[in-house]
């Protein structure tokens, strides 16, 4: 027996959908604004998790380059069917086509096709059921027009002709969430189960009050009745004091073996001025057992909370380490897991063999608060102890409105960025929290031109830069990152960490400033305490 330790896809990966092919699970979580989008993980044992593709890996497939913060794809779903992988999901806010669309492959690891545009499908959070009788129903969420309240939302249902991916037939509202007032049921999904049609949905929003509720029904169109144990599982009745919050999102699998499983998002909560706050990870993917009682699925059975290790009986041994990020940038592509902030096609931000051994990037935007696609390769900060580290080289001419580093971006809103500024009187190191529009300068080193080490250390909320030269160690500044918790910062995210170049003068018909960085890596401690 192998224990899963919990969150099984740590860092920002929120909203999981997963399906089962063979003896083979699959994943795929949000992306929001990040491209590629859509990753698309792999397990044989629900233990060790691998990432295999992106779903969107063109930038040519959708449309992300105007996207604001936390808008852009949200809440995808997976399904296998006939042969073919189905992501079906919605792509919110920015100036090109939006709407609900669905991606299909053969191979997880792509290509993907480009999107079939479903007409006629408002709202977000689509999820398609493959019936025992060959039709496909799609069902997603809405706001109630009009509402009985606030933020009030229905559940919807359609039948989906598969060779034209279109909606056909009649429209059927089948769930406005199991507790009246409750804003946001969302997240749905249908199952086949014991001759009957089971939905799952959450509700109460996305934060402190997320909660997981079924119903159950004779047909995908309804109607359902609510299960009298609702909510099944959620978080929010133990108070602001504890270490996993913001429990919901579910989506069933059966393992092929008699189990049943559940990935749900949730998010750890570190202390924080005697209080907790969200950690700088936001909503993450975590694993929990399931069991059916007279067909209706048990979370978490015994406890209905989610634990920091979860059994597998059937798994084999599995050892845990340390895990760092890496790329050496010497390779023909870049590390499968670097992202970048939006879209830019046909705008030339990143370039491996310009110089061997480095990553060149090209400025795009002015500054890490524009919301406008940049110049930025970063990972996800998958635990909260980790250490960030970068090199590159300070030039000995002024480059004026250039600053090229290492950044910790939660939004355009709120990020901190330790770079280099070449001035006319010598390079110096600058350490920036950006919150709100404003710049706070956190630290400042004069250091020569040439070869430096840019390192930031996170621990929790705290973090401390330093700048390497040779074999001389200077502390830039030490910096509070509780303004990027999404507690305080808002938004669907959690932190990403990169390198990073913008150039305030490129919009007044400069050439794009460069900055080469020879490897960017990001070392975290595995299962760090919640607190």
């Amino acid at each position: 027996m192998t224990a899963a330790c919990n969150p099984v896809l740590p860092g920002s990966h929120p909203d999981p959908s997963i399906c089962r092919v063979g003896d083979e699970f699959f994943v795929v979580t949000s992306t929001f604004e990040y491209f590629p989008g859509l990753p698309v993980h792999r397990s044989r044992d629900l233990v060790t998790w691998e990432l295999v593709g992106h779903a969107v890996h063109r930038d040519d497939q959708l449309d992300l380059s105007t996207v604001p913060a936390s808008g852009g794809l949200f809440a995808p779903t997976i399904r296998h069917h006939a042969g073919r992988f189905h992501v079906a999901c919605t792509l919110v806010g920015g100036r090109g086509r939006q709407g609900s669309f669905v991606l299909t492959a053969t191979d997880p690891a792509g290509p993907w096709s480009d999107p079939a545009w479903i007409e006629d499908a408002p709202g977000i959070d689509p999820s398609i059921l493959f019936d025992d009788d060959g039709r496909a129903w799609w069902c997603g969420t809405r706001l109630a027009d009009p509402g009985d309240w606030p933020e009030q939302t229905e559940v919807w249902v359609r039948e989906l002709d598969l060779a034209t991916m279109s909606l056909v037939g009649d429209e059927h509202v089948v769930w406005h969430g199991a507790v009246e007032g409750a804003v946001w049921a969302e997240g749905p999904h249908l199952f086949r189960h014991a001759g009957e049609v089971l939905l799952l949905a959450s509700e109460g929003g996305t934060e402190r009050h997320h909660a997981v509720s079924a119903a159950r029904g004779a047909s995908p169109s309804g109607p359902f009745t609510g299960s009298r144990a609702n909510p099944l599982l959620t978080h929010r009745h133990l108070g602001g004091d504890v270490p996993v919050a913001n429990v919901g999102h579910a989506d069933l699998v059966d393992d092929g073996r008699g189990g049943w499983w559940a990935t749900v998002l949730a998010t750890r909560r570190l202390p924080l001025d005697g209080a907790r706050a969200d950690a700088l990870q936001g909503r993450e993917t975590w694993l929990v057992p399931v069991v059916f009682e007279d067909g209706w699925p048990v979370f978490a059975p015994g406890t209905g909370r989610l634990a920091e290790e979860v059994d597998v009986p059937w798994a084999g041994a599995h050892a845990i380490d340390a895990r760092s990020l890496v790329d050496h940038f010497d390779g023909p592509r870049s590390h499968p897991e670097l992202v970048s902030v939006r879209t830019a096609p046909g705008v030339h931000r990143a370039g491996l063999g310009e110089r061997r051994g480095h990553l060149r990037l090209h400025a795009v935007s002015g500054g890490l608060h524009e919301p406008a696609p940049h110049a930025f390769a970063g990972f996800r900060l998958e635990q909260p102890v980790a250490t960030l580290a970068t090199v590159l080289e300070a030039p000995d001419a002024p480059s004026p409105g250039v600053l090229a580093g290492l950044a910790l971006r939660l939004s355009d809103r709120r990020h901190l960025t330790l770079g280099v500024r070449a001035r006319a009187a010598g390079p110096i190191v600058e350490l920036l929290l950006h919150v709100d529009g404003e710049d706070r300068v956190l630290g400042v080193a004069e250091v020569p031109a040439g070869r430096l080490g840019l390192v930031l250390e996170v621990d929790g909320f705290d973090a401390v830069a330093r700048v390497e030269v040779g074999e001389r160690r200077i502390v830039v500044g030490t910096a509070d990152l509780s303004p990027l918790s999404p507690s305080e910062g808002g938004g669907f995210v959690g932190v990403v960490g990169g390198v990073f170049v913008v150039d305030d003068t490129a919009a007044d018909g400069h050439d794009a400033a460069p900055a080469a960085f020879a490897d960017f890596d990001v070392l975290s401690l595995v299962h760090a305490p919640a607190g």
